[in-house]
């Protein structure tokens, strides 16, 4: 049990002590642990060792793994009265190309006014290893201001996030049991805006395959051949059109037998966040919502899922014009899901609607490119009651409830392997440009984001 004076405390502690934080963010910064370059691996271990150094020194049993890529980190705090938490981020950092687009050193981090706020820029000030440290930060003062940490608290830190990450999943498998906890911490996502502290609780999963139509055994002239030999760009035309109905929705059968409609309280909330539908479209060049009729942008993107037409091939498509009649054409498709869909089942449906709509003489191949079901917290979790609780105390603010488009696939593995709850809680922002040119992360993301996982942590512990 943490009491309030503890807790304001162990602020003050974050307070007084924010200089050499950015000291150490800023060494961090410096190592070049760009993932998916080789020429990087001795960087991304130096990485490594070095949070497991700054950990071991703070009281985690803290150790850097070999994997068959880049080490992961796992780190144990002391026994603990309270919920066990595992908390995940990544050390590693896209590349920096294009160089010649930085305004400084991508690897000498500065902190720069912008816009009237001052930022912190350089790569990975954001993605992830400033968020990454907001965590490790606010562990090191509460063991600075209390002598224990107000939890158990056991780390996991990658170092292939940025390079497809396929040396984590089987790590975890393998360290199943010393993994277990009650409930997994991300930082690696945004605020709602600058103001308002958010947790994301719903992720939509993915189906992706590939299409592949065959007709006649080789390429035909049209004038030749033309309505007496099938076309398969007609035919997967008529397959792509036939996914949607007029009113947006997906039509493949039983697509939404298994989604469920969000709680009025989630709806009313998104409703009052203030979403401007008609910037968002408008920044790419767009007017009209596409996808089912009679629901908001923030339902349609994340509660909803959709079916995505995310590439097309076939005849020719170079300089000038060719009458021809291709054999063979591709389209690449892809579906997001929600929770309570499972992933085989809408492949399955897929596969069985564009063979059904195949004519004679014609013969079609597919290729799985991912398949993963989405992820909801429990609305009524008692872990994420009350770390809205803390961030709304720091930030004098409710904190709110928010969904993901995407996909994070380290949020289904822990789901998958570890039988685990993720509260994503991160103090990004949208224009930190990630993984492009003069990255940047907000100094009062980084400040008051220690501050807000030591209010996190401290309502745990209650």
């Amino acid at each position: 049990m943490t009491s309030p004076a503890a807790i304001d405390t162990v602020l003050a502690a974050v307070d007084e002590g924010l200089d050499q934080s950015l000291e150490r963010l800023f060494h961090l910064l410096r190592i070049k642990s760009i993932s998916t370059d080789p020429a990087y691996a001795e960087d991304c271990r130096k990485a490594a060792d070095w949070i497991a150094s700054e950990l071991a020194g703070l009281g985690f049993d803290a150790s850097s793994r070999p994997t068959p890529g880049h080490p992961v980190v796992v780190a144990h705090g002391p026994e603990q009265e309270g919920p066990h938490v595992l908390f995940y981020a990544h050390y590693d950092v896209q590349p920096v190309d294009p160089l010649h687009l930085w305004e400084t050193n991508p690897f000498e981090p500065v902190i720069k006014e912008q816009d009237g706020r001052k930022v912190i820029v350089a790569r990975g000030a954001s993605d992830d290893k400033g968020q990454m440290l907001t965590f490790i930060e606010a562990c090191r003062a509460w063991k600075a201001a209390t002598g224990s940490l107000p939890i158990r608290i056991s780390m996991l830190l990658e170092g292939e996030e940025e390079s497809g990450g396929k040396n984590l999943p089987p790590f975890m498998r393998e360290h199943a049991a010393e993994l277990k906890a009650d409930i997994a911490l991300v930082c690696d996502t945004d605020m709602w805006d600058r103001q308002t502290p958010s947790i994301t609780t719903m992720l939509r999963g993915l189906v992706a395959d590939e299409v592949e139509i065959t007709a006649a055994n080789k390429d035909l002239h049209s004038g030749m051949f033309g309505n007496a030999a099938r076309n398969p760009n007609q035919l997967l035309a008529e397959i792509i059109a036939s996914l949607r109905a007029p009113d947006g929705s997906v039509t493949l059968p039983g697509f939404y037998d298994d989604v469920a409609e969000i709680s009025p309280e989630l709806k009313a909330q998104w409703a009052g966040l203030g979403f401007d539908e008609k910037g968002f479209l408008g920044g790419v060049g767009l007017s009209t919502p596409a996808g089912e009729a009679g629901r908001s942008v923030l339902e349609q993107l994340w509660a909803r899922p959709t079916c995505e037409i995310n590439g097309m091939s076939g005849g020719y498509t170079g300089d000038g014009f060719k009458t021809v009649i291709p054999a063979k054409v591709s389209a690449k498709i892809s579906f997001r899901l929600v929770s309570g869909q499972d992933p085989d089942k809408i492949r399955k449906a897929f596969r069985a609607h564009v063979e059904s709509m195949l004519p004679p003489d014609c013969s079609v191949t597919f290729a799985p490119h991912g398949g993963s079901p989405a992820i909801t917290v429990p609305a009524d979790g008692e872990f994420l009651h009350k770390a809205l609780q803390g961030l709304s105390d720091e930030w004098n603010k409710k904190a709110v409830i928010t969904g993901a488009g995407g996909s994070i696939p380290v949020v289904g593995d822990f789901k998958k392997i570890l039988g685990l709850d993720t509260l994503l809680i991160g103090f990004a922002h949208v224009d930190d440009q990630i993984h492009s040119p003069n990255e940047k992360y907000d100094l009062e993301s980084y400040h008051r984001g220690i501050r807000s996982w030591v209010r996190v942590l401290g309502a745990l512990a209650q």
